[in-house]
């Protein structure tokens, strides 16, 4: 359980800004070394990595669970450069939907720089709270929303009908007008254990934050036994108010600091549980994979 006071460990693991890329002496190639708390995320939107943190863990062949160490030197050599913001505002819109995220909605129309560009985009800020009905604008190379979509978006064009063929020549077929392409649907995960770990991990993998299936998995049948409304009445945390919950038995304060945006605030919230505390075993331990007992 998260017994370890919350404000104590922010302050030890402030993330430092990603400075300026470089280029090394002789080689135009910029460059960027990793220092504490940086991830891909930050890295590529400070340098403005074109194709964002997704092109710069390519471009250095770092893998899940993308894992930076201090001092490691990142080639940014596919950086865009320009000083402006990689998700400016296009004309296609969407209407918020009960249940809906910035990132499910990122994933669903294939948002470049994901839900935190769809954020940028639309000035929304922490804690990114959505309203039911709230217009958003969709950054420049997102898919369209579907038709049957209550979203709004700009129509596609009609085909121009074609002219009358001419009596004495035969007519030419009116060409078919080009389709426009849906969204690819978001992926659908199980409403279990195993489904709320997988959608977890996706989202960890878009933050920088490492972890795999086997040490989520072991840690919450160590803490709930996979039971998500599961709470602690008993001990130290309970005694002072704060009792851990959820499958990873949190405790309100560190689910609170360790939240990680595009996901519920609710504690009991499966997926916003287990994702909050694996970014909070990831400062204190350095993966959630590194824990084997209580917190």
């Amino acid at each position: 359980m998260f017994a370890l006071c919350c404000t104590a460990v922010l302050s030890t693991v402030q993330a430092n800004a990603a400075p300026a890329a470089k280029a090394v002496a002789g080689n135009s190639v910029p460059t960027h070394t990793v220092q504490n708390g940086d991830t891909l995320y930050r890295i590529a939107r400070s340098a403005h990595v074109a194709g964002g943190w997704q092109a710069l863990a390519e471009a250095n062949k770092i893998s899940s669970p993308y894992t930076l160490v201090p001092g490691q030197v990142l080639n940014l050599s596919s950086s865009g450069g320009d000083s402006g913001s990689s998700a400016e505002a296009s004309s296609t819109t969407y209407t918020v939907q009960p249940g809906d995220t910035l990132y499910r909605i990122a994933r669903t129309y294939q948002v470049p720089g994901g839900w935190e560009a769809l954020a940028e985009a639309n000035d929304i800020w922490s804690p990114r709270h959505l309203a039911v009905g709230q217009v958003l604008t969709l950054p420049d190379g997102s898919a369209s929303p579907d038709s049957g979509d209550s979203a709004t978006s700009t129509p596609a064009k009609t085909a121009t009908p074609a002219k009358a063929a001419t009596p004495a020549k035969t007519a030419t077929p009116a060409k078919t007008a080009t389709p426009v392409k849906t969204a690819t649907p978001a992926k659908a995960y199980a409403n279990n254990l195993d489904g709320w770990i997988r959608e977890s991990l996706a989202i960890m993998a878009q933050h920088g934050i490492p972890g795999s299936y086997n040490g989520i998995y072991r840690n919450v049948m160590r803490e709930s036994s996979g039971n998500p409304r599961a709470i602690n009445l008993w001990d130290s945390n309970a005694a002072a108010g704060i009792p851990s919950k959820g499958l990873l038995q949190t405790i309100q304060p560190t689910f609170n600091a360790y939240h990680v945006a595009g996901t519920s605030w609710d504690i009991y919230d499966p997926v916003a549980n287990i994702t909050a505390a694996c970014n909070y075993a990831y400062h204190r331990y350095g993966s959630i994979d590194n824990v084997n007992g209580p917190y």
